[in-house]
């Protein structure tokens, strides 16, 4: 008889990342709940994300102004950006590795 648990196991794990990104909205640029749980937790572990931008674009500028407007922190900016651009290419994080440090 053949062993099918490698196939289950492949399908448990692609259905826990459609799960992971499949809040359906009617606004693309809402943030995932889940994003949004960890953003309003101060207790979640923190990292700098360091990246060279092409200054023409005024990233930095227009963060600081979106930042002034919301009082929305710089790192929940980006994060939050990063997190929606990411889950829309069909990278959602892993929701096993929360809260555990990967390279």
């Amino acid at each position: 008889m053949t062993d099918h648990a490698h196939y289950a196991r492949r399908l448990r794990d692609i259905a826990d990342a459609l799960e992971a990104n499949d809040v359906r909205t009617h606004d693309a640029l809402t943030p995932h709940p889940d994003s949004l749980t960890i953003i309003n937790n101060r207790q979640t572990k923190r990292g700098q994300l360091n990246y060279a931008v092409p200054e023409q674009l005024q990233l930095q500028r227009r963060i600081r102004r979106y930042n002034a407007d919301t009082d929305l922190p710089h790192g929940d900016i980006v994060a939050l950006a990063l997190d929606i651009y990411l889950r829309s290419q069909g990278y959602p994080p892993d929701i096993r590795q929360a809260g555990t440090r990967h390279p």
